[in-house]
This record gives C-alpha cells, sequence and structure tokens, in this order.
C-alpha cells in the first residue's frame, strides 16, 4: 500500500466518524419524518419500467430508512432486493417481499435468507457514511458495494445509483481512490441532489 494511499484510509477514517457522530445526533423522530418525505420524493423522481430490480437496504443505527421508500416503489411495479453479506468481501443481492425470512446480517442489519432469489439490481440505493459536493462517497470501510457494482458492471449491467444520506453527513472533500466508485445522484432530506447530468 501505498503512503498516499494509507494517508486516504486515514482521512477517510476520521471524516466517516465525524459525519456518523452528527448522523448519530439527529432526533430519531426527526429521522422518522425524513424517511416519510423521501418516500413521497424518490417514488416521485425515480423512474422505472414494472419488474425492475430495486436494490434498497435494512437501515443499521441512525442511517436514513429507505424501507418506506422501499414499499411506494414495490407499488409501483419495482421487484425489490437487499443486500446480502456472503463473507469479508463479498455481497449478493436477493429478493425481498414482507412475508420473505429476514436473517442478522451483522453490522446490525438485516436481509432476506440464503432461500431466497439472487437477483442483479439495475436501480440501487446505496447506504454511506459521507459524503461530497462531487458525489464520492465513504462507506463503512469494507468496500462491499464498490466490488457488488464492478461485478453488475462485469456482467453488462450499469446499475442507476442514488446515493442516501442526511445532508449533516457531507463533508468538503472525499480523497480519491481507484476503486472508488462516484454517485450520480443522492437523495437527502433537502430532495434530490445531481451530480452529473444523467438523471437530468
Amino acid at each position: 500500500m501505498s503512503v498516499a494511499t494509507e494517508d486516504s484510509k486515514q482521512i477517510k477514517k476520521a471524516l466517516r466518524a465525524e459525519a456518523l457522530g452528527r448522523r448519530d445526533a439527529l432526533d430519531p423522530g426527526w429521522r422518522a419524518k425524513a424517511a416519510l418525505q423521501l418516500a413521497e420524493t424518490g417514488a416521485n423522481v425515480i423512474r422505472f419500467a414494472p419488474g425492475t430490480v430495486v436494490s434498497g437496504f435494512w437501515p443499521m443505527r441512525s442511517e436514513f430508512d429507505v424501507r418506506p421508500l422501499m414499499t411506494r416503489l414495490a407499488e409501483r411495479g419495482a421487484r425489490l432486493c437487499l443486500p446480502a453479506i456472503l463473507d469479508k468481501t463479498t455481497i449478493v443481492f436477493r429478493e425481498f417481499h414482507p412475508d420473505i425470512a429476514m436473517v442478522d446480517m451483522g453490522f446490525g442489519t438485516q436481509g432476506p435468507s440464503e432461500n431466497a432469489a439472487v437477483l442483479d439490481p439495475t436501480i440501487m440505493l446505496v447506504p454511506l457514511a459521507a459524503f461530497d459536493g462531487r458525489g464520492h462517497r465513504i462507506g463503512y470501510g469494507a468496500g462491499y458495494y464498490d466490488r457488488a457494482i464492478a461485478v453488475l458492471e462485469q456482467k453488462g449491467i450499469a446499475p442507476a445509483l442514488f446515493g442516501i444520506a442526511f445532508d449533516c453527513q457531507e463533508v468538503a472533500r472525499v480523497p480519491d481512490e481507484p476503486h472508488d466508485v462516484p454517485l450520480p445522484a443522492l437523495f437527502s432530506e433537502s430532495g434530490l441532489r445531481r451530480f452529473s447530468d444523467v438523471f437530468s
């Protein structure tokens, strides 16, 4: 590992801790209201054909709760899936619906059991710890989403990525690293924020 990469890793670690500290300090009741507002905003903005596979995530700790948005997208015909952790480097996306069996995935989150079908999402709601004004994100340090997106791209799938975060998670600048996948757009309590012309 180069000195520059090690420096970037330490900077990301500090930025992640600061952003998550701000997120943790948000009032839980306010976060719940923001989740309902996100459901309305996202359902009006995200366009797709019935049967389109959309990946969400089961919120852990103080994460933005995307479950109301997932419900609205399902009502419009989306086929939902959630990340399932297979090992220290790999996630897959298993089909989710309200009556499916959920199991502990570690890190305080849940996902569908191994009996659920594995799907390839073409729209992804992406959790994150911090982001900057260019759409660069800091995850939780394991790189699961970067690798999962790379696998999809190897299959010829270029998923539409929507980051999900609170405004307080924005930082001045995320260090660039070769494996990072910038976000074209992000939803926060302020609405949709575009970082490119992909969704304009």
